[in-house]
């Protein structure tokens, strides 16, 4: 196996100080906490945060109503079917009266007739 560089232990080591000590140069070349930038976008990040969870409750605020909206459309719903059923059966109950009353006339006057048949007979 051969190599396009030969690398000593000594170059080896040497490069491993100088990135480590790349490393920790960027990191002190960082900005502290007291920063205005590092400030202005911890505001930032604040800001966002609070329209991204203002936001969410819009939503969960606007799927509740949905929720109630719909279980109002579905109480009518059932109030109107309950309704129509409640009518359906007075009419049924109605023409039940009607028919029985409709029966009792045809009785009575075929009874009439008959009476009226046996007065004339005497």
């Amino acid at each position: 196996m051969s190599f396009s560089k030969q690398n000593s232990f000594d170059d080896r080591r040497q490069n491993s100080a100088a990135a480590r000590e790349a490393m920790l140069a960027r990191f002190r070349a960082r900005p502290a906490q007291d920063d205005p930038a590092v400030q202005a976008r911890q505001a930032e990040r604040r800001a966002i945060a609070v329209a991204r969870e203002e936001r969410v409750q819009e939503r969960a605020l606007q799927r509740r109503l949905e929720a109630e909206q719909l279980a109002a459309i579905a109480a009518a719903e059932r109030e109107a079917e309950a309704a129509r059923k409640a009518a359906e059966i007075e009419a049924a109950a109605e023409r039940v009266r009607l028919a029985q009353a409709k029966q009792k006339e045809e009785r009575d006057a075929r009874y009439a007739a008959r009476k009226a048949k046996i007065k004339l007979r005497r």
